[in-house]
C-alpha cells in the first residue's frame, strides 16, 4: 500500500473535475469474475477477496459480451458487495466494445461502481479518454464527477515503454497493474507457464518490468498489483510468485480462484510482529521528537535506533497491517530518564 495520504484533488490536463476521493483501497487479493457467469458473479459476493473485478474482456467470450454487460448491471445493483472494492474490468480501446461496456455499465451500476480497469494500456491518451467518457456519462446522470477512478493494466512493451505517462495520465488512476500473459507473449518469452520463469534463464525474467511499473505507480501515488497465476490449483507455485512481488512492494495480486485468495491475503498483510514493531516505532519516534521526549530527532527502541527514516518505513507497513485488520498486541512505554 502506498503512503498516500492525502485525496485525489488536482484537475487532469484533459480538464474533468477531480472528486476529492481517496484512492487507497486495499487490494491484497484481487479476484477474477467472468461478468458472463451468474453462478460464479453470485459465489464472488461471499469470498473474503479485497476486491472483485467483474471481467468483460478475456473471460468473456465475444458473442457473450453484451449480455454480460446487462448481468454485470445487475448484480452491481442488486448484490451484497460489502467489504469489496467493486471494479468491471472493460475491453481494450483497439476493440469494438469498449464504449459500449463502459456506457453500459456505468450508466446503469454507477453508483455501485468502484473502478473501470482498462486492459492493454498503450499510452497516456487511452487513459485521457477513458477519463473523459467517465465524466461525460457522470455528469449526464448526474453522478458525482470524479469518483469512478481507474485501473490500467500494462500488457505489451509498447505500455511498459509508457508507463510514466500512463501513471499521470489521470488523477481517477488508483493502480498499474501487470499483465503477464499477453506481456510474455509480446515479447516472444519463451515459456507456456504464465508467471513462471522461462527455461534458459538464469534469473529473475520478471524483475525488470516490475520494478519500472513499480517506481512508475510509487512516483505518482498510485498502486500497484501483480497479474494472475494461471496454475490455479498449484498453491505453492502461486505463494512463490507472489511473495516475489510482495518483497520488491506491490499492493497484492490477482486471483483466478477461491484457493488462491487466502495464501494473497497472507503474503500481502505484514507480519503481527512486525505490524507490533512498525506501530512501535511511530510511536517512539512520536515520543522522542516531542517536548516531553527531549526534541530529538533520534532515539533508541530497544537496541534499535530510529529516526524519520524508520518512521517513514513504519508507515507503510502499519498502513498494510491496519487495512488488514490487524490489532496491536503491544503498546509502547516511556523510557525512563
Amino acid at each position: 500500500m502506498t503512503a498516500r495520504t492525502s485525496p485525489t484533488t488536482a484537475l487532469p490536463a484533459n480538464g474533468s473535475a477531480a472528486s476529492p476521493v481517496d484512492r487507497l483501497r486495499p487490494r491484497r487479493s484481487c479476484l477474477a469474475v467472468p461478468g458472463s457467469n451468474p453462478r460464479f458473479l453470485e459465489k464472488a459476493q461471499g469470498l473474503p477477496a479485497d476486491q472483485v473485478f467483474l471481467d468483460l474482456e478475456d473471460a468473456c467470450a465475444p458473442l457473450a459480451k453484451p449480455e454480460a454487460r446487462h448481468t454485470i448491471v445487475k448484480f452491481l445493483n442488486e448484490g451484497d458487495w460489502s467489504g469489496k472494492t467493486r471494479v468491471v474490468r472493460v475491453n481494450d480501446w483497439t476493440t469494438e466494445w469498449t464504449y459500449r461496456d463502459v456506457v453500459t455499465v456505468v450508466e446503469g451500476a454507477g453508483r455501485n461502481l468502484d473502478c473501470v480497469m482498462l486492459p492493454k494500456v498503450q499510452d497516456a491518451q487511452q487513459i485521457v479518454a477513458l477519463d473523459l467518457l467517465l465524466t461525460q456519462i457522470e455528469k449526464a446522470m448526474g453522478f458525482e464527477v470524479g469518483r469512478i477512478g481507474i485501473e490500467a493494466q500494462i500488457e505489451n512493451a509498447r505500455g511498459l515503454t509508457h508507463v510514466d505517462a500512463i501513471a499521470q495520465a489521470s488523477p481517477r488512476l488508483e493502480t498499474i497493474v501487470f499483465g503477464p500473459a499477453d506481456f510474455m507473449a509480446s515479447i516472444n518469452m519463451k515459456t507456456l507457464v504464465v508467471g513462471e520463469q522461462p527455461p534458459g534463464y538464469p534469473a529473475d525474467a520478471y524483475h525488470y518490468i516490475l520494478m519500472k511499473i513499480l517506481m512508475a505507480a510509487r512516483a505518482h501515488d498510485l498502486q500497484a498489483i501483480d497479474g494472475p497465476y494461471l496454475q490455479i490449483r498449484n498453491v505453492d507455485g502461486y505463494r512463490e510468485v507472489a511473495r516475489r512481488a510482495a518483497a520488491l512492494g506491490f499492493d497484492g495480486k490477482w486471483v483466478l480462484h477461491p484457493g488462491q485468495i487466502e495464501a494473497s491475503n497472507e503474503i500481502f498483510s505484514p507480519s503481527q510482529e512486525d505490524y507490533d514493531h512498525a506501530e512501535l516505532i511511530l510511536d517512539a519516534y512520536d515520543w522522542c521528537t516531542s517536548e516531553a521526549g527531549g526534541k530529538k530527532g533520534s532515539a533508541m527502541l530497544g537496541d534499535e535506533m530510529i529516526d524519520e527514516a524508520s518512521r517513514k518505513m513504519a508507515l507503510v507497513i502499519s498502513g498494510k497491517g491496519r487495512a488488514a485488520g490487524l490489532k496491536r498486541t503491544t503498546s509502547f512505554e516511556i523510557p525512563e530518564a
